[in-house]
């Protein structure tokens, strides 16, 4: 009866063109990384976001996932790098995006507002296309920074991705140097991420009974076993904003 390395190198070796050492385990990389802007979220992160890897931000609407996205953005674009927003809601504030410091110029935004919906006007076909969307950037290979914003879509659907898409997504951005941030609810990607962000919002600090001046979040790592956690105070934009609105969708009161 033939050894169990012996079964694995053949198996390895039929599989070679396909699937190159399919049964070993790849070894783990030393991922460069590159601050997002935020000081306290750099120091929890021990510099910044994994290069050429994929990052998910997770946690509820208003829980700071989308103003951490567009910080880091606002730090790649500010060096001239070029970078894309895929929108499964069409839910991105330019006038948000800007006032966090992220150069529209240098910002592709794929928008999958005017995407077909499926029966019940349910919202996979959206998913669908943003995730095409998404896979053409990342072989096209011009963009250091990806963010895949699944924003509100439901778990259902999300669900859905197939394990072999984001495997795909995680060898693209390695071998293209790009960030991927994915945006959403709850982490998707698996093993396929590197680094998972849950975030929170903690209160907001009111002016009046309608203004907020600021808002509290936690960023926790989940990447480690005992994951740690701190508070961020982020400053809301100079201008008049209603309290009625969430931080990650600022719009004009």
């Amino acid at each position: 009866m033939p050894t169990a390395a012996a079964l694995r190198f053949e198996i390895e070796r039929t599989l070679e063109h396909r699937i190159p050492a399919a049964l070993t385990p790849k070894p783990q990389g030393i991922y460069e990384l590159s601050p997002c802007g935020i000081p306290p979220v750099d120091a929890l992160l021990d510099g910044g976001l994994p290069l050429g890897a994929i990052s998910e931000i997770t946690g509820p609407e208003s829980s700071g996932r989308t103003s951490l996205a567009l910080s880091f953005l606002a730090q790649q674009t500010s060096m001239g790098q070029v970078c894309a927003w895929v929108d499964v809601n069409d839910a991105l504030d330019p006038e948000s995006a800007a006032a966090s410091g992220v150069c529209l110029r240098q910002l592709l935004w794929v928008r999958c507002k005017g995407a077909h919906t499926g029966a019940n006007g349910r919202p996979w076909a959206r998913l669908d296309q943003a995730l095409r969307a998404a896979d053409l950037i990342l072989q096209t290979a011009g963009f250091t920074a990806t963010v895949l914003d699944l924003g509100s879509t439901a778990a259902e659907y999300a669900n859905r991705i197939p394990l072999t898409m984001w495997f795909r997504f995680r060898q693209a951005a390695e071998r293209s140097r790009t960030s991927v941030l994915v945006l959403g609810r709850r982490s998707y990607a698996h093993s396929s991420a590197a680094l998972v962000l849950e975030c929170q919002r903690l209160r907001g600090a009111p002016v009046g009974e309608t203004v907020l001046s600021s808002f509290c979040f936690e960023v926790r790592r989940q990447r480690q076993r005992f994951p740690q956690t701190l508070s961020i105070n982020r400053k809301a934009p100079a201008s008049t904003w209603s309290a009625s609105v969430a931080w990650d969708l600022v719009r004009r009161a």
